[in-house]
């Protein structure tokens, strides 16, 4: 793996960590590495994203490639921006769903999908020899700016059937959580017919109501309020808004593998291609979704650059590709995560089976999940140690991203995470119950590891 890039880009607290001069050297460096521009730039909706756009234009500009300033979008409309454009880059600013004092660079190739890893590897081999290459005083780069939501949103309304979800007149209530989605998703939802109620639809990039990370724990005001209006949804994004959660119409928040679940079975059926690419953190109820419709599981790393370089590679062949956490990627689309459309598809999931979002999950695998982790500053080493005594166990296992454990009809995963410095826990069981024993087991082994 890179030294410095993550699963997702470089991250790490803003102004200590991820510091303007350090944002400035990695553009420098993917400027020399691709030696030709323009570069397209964006952020989400962080105090400290200004500062460090500015850094990164800066970096651009002195190596004398051109800036295309796309302003606070969500990432999944720059990486759409840069693929259909003269682009020959992508920068976004954004640290996704981790807390607000968090940010992060995430660079992406001219077919807006994610570099890969001995693409990054060169960049940063560029970084650390410090070998950048230089404009003249009389030739920097020149910025300028443009709005790609319009031709984004004009995209996902001619990938849907607009008209049947119009019939429907769905009430929808939508909290992008001050992320970067306040600009687009209720706007689009609005377009393709939706009654839409916004919650926490304001940019602010302090998160003043909610963590970015849209799990069933951040969101009780949502689930409050699809209740108190009668919504027949409650939709909710991350920071940059490449991911999506739901809430259904009784005000049941649900884990990102229902509609990961749901969004599978549906791409199967549209499309011709009949394999799935999803990493080793999705559980038995997504793989029975797929397999119920005569999919084939594609597993890979954790980390939405892997699935989506995978999904690449299987061309026609695939159908979807996802993560559980409410990161859907669509290969008709583009190549990357996209809780805009997703959204717009589950809806029109809704309207195609006249059922409710609580009524489609009720008919898959019934699993309870638990996801949990552990702060660990030198993770490399305590998860080295954890898989040394995870092979001694003799247990059903795979090492394909950290230690994955099969037990019967339950399973546990202990993987470092690659943006922040912890080690996740992800179980599922049949009942909750075994699900958060499982997870408790997992958190003692890492504890226990941390001692020795």
């Amino acid at each position: 793996m890179p030294e410095l890039f993550g699963t997702n880009g470089v991250r790490g607290i803003a102004n200590e960590d991820l510091t303007p001069q350090l944002v400035l050297d990695l553009t420098r460096s993917l400027s020399t590495y691709i030696e030709e521009g323009p570069i397209a730039i964006a952020r989400d909706t962080r105090e400290t994203g200004d500062m460090l756009k500015r850094a990164a234009v800066s970096g651009i500009q002195s190596v004398g490639l051109d800036v295309v300033d796309l302003g606070v979008v969500p990432s999944p409309n720059l990486q759409y921006y840069v693929k259909e454009s003269e682009a020959k880059s992508g920068v976004i600013i954004t640290a996704s769903h981790n807390p607000s004092e968090y940010n992060g660079v995430k660079m992406v190739d001219s077919d807006g999908v994610e570099y890969n890893k001995s693409e990054l590897e060169e960049m940063e081999e560029i970084y650390f020899d410090g070998k950048y290459d230089k404009a003249s005083w009389d030739c920097p780069g020149r910025v300028r700016e443009t709005n790609p939501i319009y031709d984004y949103i004009r995209e996902i309304r001619d990938l849907i059937n607009e008209e049947l979800i119009s019939e429907k007149k769905f009430k929808v209530v939508v909290d992008p959580g001050n992320g970067a989605g306040c600009y687009v998703t209720p706007y689009l939802l609005r377009e393709i017919g939706c009654k839409v109620i916004t919650l926490n639809s304001q940019p602010d990039g302090n998160f003043p109501a909610r963590e970015p990370e849209p799990l069933p724990e951040n969101l009780g005001d949502l689930a409050e309020t699809v209740r108190a209006v009668g919504a027949d949804l409650g939709i909710a994004h991350d920071g940059d808004a490449d991911r999506a959660t739901f809430v259904d119409n009784r005000g049941n928040s649900h884990m990102g593998d229902d509609s990961l679940a749901l969004l599978f079975k549906k791409m199967l059926k549209d499309r011709e291609g009949d394999k799935v690419v999803t990493p080793v953190s999705s559980g038995n109820k997504v793989v029975d979704a797929i397999r119920d419709e005569g999919g084939e599981v594609i597993w890979t790393k954790v980390g939405s650059t892997v699935v989506a370089h995978k999904m690449i590679e299987l061309g026609e062949d695939c159908a979807c590709g996802g993560e559980e956490n409410g990161g859907v990627i669509f290969p008709d689309f583009q190549y990357c995560r996209d809780g805009l459309l997703a959204a717009s598809r589950l809806i029109e999931l809704l309207a195609e089976k006249e059922k409710s979002f609580y009524e489609l999950t009720d008919e898959l695998s019934d699993y309870k999940s638990v996801k949990t982790k552990i702060k660990v500053e030198n993770k490399k080493e305590v998860m080295k140690k954890v898989l040394d005594k995870v092979e001694k166990m003799e247990v059903d296992a795979n090492y394909i991203d950290g230690a994955k454990i099969f037990y019967e009809d339950k399973w546990l995963l202990i993987r470092p995470s690659g943006t922040e410095p912890v080690i996740r826990v992800f179980t599922e069981a049949k009942k909750e119950k075994e699900a958060k024993k499982l997870a408790e087991e997992g958190l003692s082994l890492i504890e226990e590891t941390m001692e020795d």
